[in-house]
C-alpha cells in the first residue's frame, strides 16, 4: 500500500460522484489506500455554514490515517482540503475547480508552502474563475492543469485521471 488518500466532492454532490469515484479507483489500482468523505449532511446546511462540518470531518479523517495523506477535492471538497492541509501534514494536494474564497466564510483558501500541489482548472468556469487560481498557483510555484472546461470539468475526465496519475508518480518518486 502507497498511503492513504482522502477524497472530498464539491457541493450538490456525494462520496459517489463521478470524479472522486474514479479518481479513488485509479489509486486503488495503484496501490493506494482511499477513502471517499460524505460531506452530504454538512451542505444541508448551506455553503458558508457547512465548511467548518466539513473541515472537522476531514480532520478527523487525517488524524486516523497512519500517515499523512494525499488530499484531493473538487470545488467545496478543495476549499476544505486547503484548509486541512493548513492544519495538519499532508502529503500532496490534487485540487479540482478551486474556490479561493466562499462567501461567508472569513478564512481564505492558501497552499501550505512544502505541499506539493497540482491544481486542475477549467478555462470557462463560471463559478471560480481560472485567473485567481492562477494567481496563486504562480506564487507557490504549484503545477497548473488549465483544461477547457467549466466548473464541472466532466467532459475532462480522461486529462484529470492523466494528471493525477502523473502527480501520483512523483509522490511515489519523493518517497
Amino acid at each position: 500500500m502507497r498511503g492513504p488518500i482522502l477524497l472530498s466532492h464539491g457541493s450538490d454532490s456525494g462520496p459517489d460522484a463521478t470524479k472522486v469515484s474514479v479518481l479513488a479507483a485509479h489509486a486503488e489500482q495503484r496501490g493506494w489506500s482511499t477513502r471517499r468523505l460524505d460531506y452530504r449532511a454538512a451542505d444541508r446546511q448551506g455553503h458558508a455554514e457547512s465548511v467548518p462540518l466539513r473541515l472537522e470531518a476531514l480532520l478527523q479523517a487525517i488524524d486516523a490515517c497512519p500517515q499523512p495523506p494525499v488530499l484531493v477535492g473538487s470545488s467545496m471538497g478543495s476549499f476544505v482540503s486547503g484548509l486541512a492541509a493548513q492544519r495538519r501534514p499532508a502529503a500532496g494536494l490534487f485540487l479540482l475547480a478551486t474556490p479561493l474564497a466562499i462567501p461567508g466564510v472569513a478564512e481564505a483558501f492558501a497552499c501550505p508552502a512544502g505541499v506539493p500541489a497540482c491544481f486542475v482548472h477549467g478555462w470557462r468556469d463560471d463559478i471560480c474563475p481560472p485567473d485567481p487560481v492562477y494567481a496563486h498557483a504562480a506564487s507557490q510555484r504549484a503545477e497548473l492543469l488549465l483544461l477547457d472546461g467549466d466548473h464541472r470539468l466532466s467532459d475532462q475526465l480522461p486529462a484529470i485521471v492523466q494528471a493525477f496519475d502523473r502527480f501520483l508518480t512523483e509522490l511515489e518518486a519523493r518517497a
